[in-house]
């Protein structure tokens, strides 16, 4: 059986080091700045697309902006 976790983000602290608002980051990658809210919130899960769009924005791996956690690691 699968065990179900939950998927955790580090966008805002990727937004920090670049510098940008939630806005700047709902522009470059052309979806609303309460997706952005959403997802820093952990309320959003973004396709797999989106998730690769905002890797490719900050410059780094999909993992270093999404981990998926096992609810038994938590």
């Amino acid at each position: 059986m699968i065990e179900h976790g939950v998927l955790n983000n580090q966008l805002s602290v990727l937004r920090a080091k670049k510098g940008y608002s939630q806005k700047d980051v709902a522009e470059k990658i052309g979806v609303s700045r309460q997706t952005i809210v959403s997802i820093e919130k952990n309320k959003y899960n973004p396709s797999l697309k989106l998730a690769f769009e905002l890797a490719y924005l900050f410059e780094v791996e999909v993992e270093e902006v999404f981990q998926y956690i096992l609810k038994e690691e938590l």
